[in-house]
């Protein structure tokens, strides 16, 4: 009977499944009421100066900060809260890798849409943007994806290329093509860390100049240029670079997209250039982990067709296009858990 107690099952694991919404919410209101800017280099706050403040009264003061410190996003000392180590690294505005832009996005356009995934499931179709009036979620008519989005995903990039580098040595290559990169975070980080390495971010015509702008701001446009393309339309991807870099890309399309996508590197690569895959792999069995299946569902409701791919595809993929000696490497990042690279044969 021992035993048998011992092993019995507990309702724990559903309530914090269920309960997940709150700390996302809580942590997403921080971010807009900008909780963590306020408190940056070490200010803090009592429960009344944080009211007086921010405007409220005492008792949503007294909940908001203790759910916070719960999250370990503030700390609290006597009768004060300040910001945690990882607060004051990632969520002050104008901080290198500044997260607060990934988390608006979220709370602001994605997860409206995920009110409506049980329609995603049933049709098959985005809840997030409407396909009938939208070319694509990345459309520059949309306000919020223009507001949010490029930004949101320049800390994410510069945060994983930084855990790329400590796993895989880019002092090999000298000319790196970054596939649909975003406003730069990538290349950015690559060229920062290899004085070597340079670098052209291959993106649609409206997000140029926002890479452009942050290119220049870094004080790396002497080594990092834009390229306006659509590497879902255009015939060939540009060609002269030993290294092609597809991050959080293959995810938003399906099979029979990626594989043209791959087909278009080993064209454009020279004899013994690389591709890399980054992405939250999942494993051979597609069973985990929860990050990387929890982005195929992310999938589902901003995609048409994009879902997250085990890492055994991605090596079937690479051979079918003509790669070799495919290469899985393992990272952690917020980003990533991993990249595929392989090379074009040398002859």
């Amino acid at each position: 009977m021992e035993a048998e107690l011992d092993h019995k099952l507990s309702q724990l694991p559903l309530l914090h499944l269920t309960n997940g919404f709150m700390s996302f919410k809580t942590f997403a209101a921080a971010v807009e009421l900008d909780i963590f800017t306020r408190l940056r280099d070490g200010r803090s706050v009592t429960v009344d100066e944080f009211a007086a403040e921010l405007g409220m009264q005492h008792r949503p003061a007294d909940l908001f900060l203790a759910a916070l410190a719960s999250l370990d996003l503030l700390y609290k000392d006597g009768d004060r809260y300040a910001n945690s180590a990882l607060a004051e690294e990632f969520l002050v505005v104008g901080r290198p890798q500044y997260f607060g832009g990934y988390v608006k996005f979220y709370d602001q356009k994605l997860y409206p849409g995920w009110h409506n995934v049980v329609t995603a499931l049933k049709q098959n179709r985005p809840t997030v943007w409407d396909p009938a009036t939208q070319d694509s979620i990345f459309s520059p008519e949309d306000e919020l994806i223009m507001e949010l989005f490029w930004e949101a995903m320049h800390s994410l990039a510069g945060h994983t290329a930084s855990a790329l580098i400590e796993v895989h040595d880019f002092s090999r290559y000298r000319n790196l093509l970054d596939v649909g990169v975003g406003s730069g975070g990538f290349p950015i980080e690559l060229c920062r860390r290899f004085p070597r390495l340079s670098a052209t971010v291959y993106e649609f015509p409206h997000v140029c100049p926002i890479a452009a702008e942050k290119i220049k701001a870094a004080g790396l446009d002497s080594v990092i240029d834009t390229a306006a393309g659509d590497f879902t339309r255009d015939a060939a991807l540009p060609d002269g670079y030993d290294v092609i870099l597809l991050s959080q890309i293959l995810h938003c399309a399906d099979e029979k997209s990626n594989r043209a996508l791959l087909e278009k590197c080993r064209d454009a690569l020279p004899p013994g250039g690389t591709v890399l895959i980054v992405e939250h792999l999942l494993n051979p069995t597609r069973t985990g982990p929860s990050a990387a299946a929890l982005m195929g569902m992310n999938m589902l409701v901003a995609q048409v067709g994009g879902k997250n791919y085990a890492e055994t595809e991605y090596v079937s993929w690479l051979a079918d296009a003509g790669f070799v000696d495919p290469e899985i490497i393992r990272f952690e990042a917020a980003g990533a858990n991993g990249a595929v690279i392989a090379r074009k044969p040398s002859v």
